[in-house]
C-alpha cells in the first residue's frame, strides 16, 4: 500500500526508484512504472547487499505486522533484518538518508491527548510488532549517535488507503459476521493516517534540510472517532452499526481470552486482544506540530475522501462487496 504508491510518487518527483520485493510478492502494481525491481527477503541477510548497491535514499516500509504471535518471530524481520540492511548501507557507504516507517504503536498502550516525541517509547510493548517497532527505534537511534548513520524516522499511526489488502477487508468481514463490536463509548479518536498523507511527509523527509536524527509524528490533520470510522466502513457497505460492549467488560475478559489462546497454541488471533482494545477504545491523539514545524506536513488528504477511495479500490479488486452489489 505505502510501497507502490510512494514509488509513483518518487518516480514523479524525478527519483530513480528500485524496489526490493520479495520473490513471492504481487508485483502488479509495479508493473510498467519504470521501477527497477531487486528480489531479496528480509528472512535471508546474504540476500540484501545487491538491493542497497548505488542507492542514495533508503525508504524502509516492510515490516511483519500483525498483533499476535511471538516477538521472536516480529524481531526477526523489524529488526535482525534492519541491522543487515544498516550493515550493508554502511558497507557500500553511499547512503545519503535512511527513512523508517515506525508506528505511533510505539507509545504506551494508554489514553493519548495530543502526545508528543518528547515521550520516550515503551521498549515494553503491547505485543510483538509494537515491542519490536520500538526496539527498532533504538537500534537507529544508536547508529545515528556512534556512526551518524543518515537516519529519520516517521511514526504513522492506522494507516489506510487504495492497495490494503488485509486490515479493511478484515475490518468489513467482522461486520458481515456480526463480530464487530465497539469497545466503550465509541467518542474516543483514531490516530488514522491515508496512505497519501503519509507518502507526503515521507518525500518531505527525503528533501528537507536539517531533519537528520529526527523523529516525527504523522497522521492526519482531523482525527475521527471510532463511530465516525466504522460508521463510514458500515454506511459503505450497506451494514448495520455495531453493538457498544462496555470497556470494563472488554478488559476483565481480555486476559483470560488471550490466555486460552496461547495455551491452546492458536496460530490466528483470538477475537479480542489488548491490540483491538487499544484500536477500538483508546483515545489516540498525537501531536504533529513538530512534522509541521520542521518538515513543513501539511495532511492535505481528509478521512472521509480518504476511505472512500480506500474502499472503492476494494471494490475494483473484488476484495469487497457492497450489499447494494449483492442485491443487483
Amino acid at each position: 500500500m505505502v510501497g507502490s504508491l510512494l514509488a509513483q510518487r518518487a518516480r514523479e518527483a524525478g527519483y530513480t526508484v528500485r524496489a526490493m520485493v520479495r520473490p513471492s510478492s504481487d508485483q502488479s502494481t509495479l508493473a510498467g512504472s519504470g521501477v527497477e525491481i531487486v528480489q531479496a527477503d528480509l528472512s535471508d541477510p546474504l540476500s540484501l547487499p545487491p538491493a542497497f548497491e548505488d542507492v542514495d535514499y533508503v525508504v524502509n516500509t516492510a515490516a511483519h505486522v500483525g498483533d499476535w504471535g511471538p516477538a521472536e518471530k516480529f524481531r526477526a524481520i523489524n529488526v535482525v533484518a534492519l541491522e543487515h540492511m544498516i550493515a550493508a548501507c554502511r558497507r557500500i557507504g553511499k547512503l545519503q538518508r535512511w527513512i523508517q516507517i515506525s508506528s505511533l504503536g510505539v507509545y504506551a498502550a494508554k489514553h493519548h491527548y495530543g502526545t508528543d516525541e518528547t515521550i520516550p517509547p515503551d521498549l515494553q510493548g503491547l505485543d510483538g510488532y509494537t515491542q519490536t517497532k520500538a526496539e527498532a527505534e533504538v537500534v537507529l537511534n544508536r547508529h545515528f549517535q556512534t556512526h551518524r548513520f543518515p537516519t529519520i524516522q516517521l511514526r504513522p499511526g492506522f494507516i489506510y488507503g487504495p492497495g490494503d489488502r488485509h486490515v479493511v477487508p478484515r475490518i468489513i468481514e467482522r461486520l458481515q459476521a456480526g463480530q464487530m463490536k465497539l469497545i466503550g463509548d465509541g467518542k474516543k479518536v483514531l490516530n488514522n493516517t491515508a496512505a497519501c498523507n503519509l507518502v507526503d511527509g515521507i518525500m518531505l523527509a527525503l528533501e528537507k534540510d536539517g531533519v537528520v536524527g529526527e523523529t516525527f509524528n504523522i497522521r492526519d490533520g482531523r482525527l475521527v472517532t471510532r463511530e465516525e470510522f466504522v460508521g463510514t466502513i458500515a454506511q459503505f457497505m450497506g451494514l448495520p452499526m455495531p453493538k457498544k460492549v462496555p470497556e470494563w467488560l472488554a478488559r476483565s475478559a481480555v486476559g483470560l481470552i488471550e490466555g486460552f489462546a496461547r495455551l491452546r497454541g492458536a496460530k490466528q488471533a483470538p477475537l479480542l486482544t489488548g491490540a483491538r482494545i487499544k484500536f477500538l477504545a483508546l483515545n489516540l491523539d498525537f501531536s504533529i506540530a513538530k512534522a509541521e514545524r520542521m518538515l513543513g506536513y501539511d495532511p492535505k488528504v481528509d478521512f472521509r475522501e480518504g476511505m472512500q477511495a480506500a474502499l472503492q479500490w476494494a471494490v475494483n479488486q473484488k476484495l469487497i462487496q457492497p450489499a447494494e452489489m449483492h442485491r443487483g
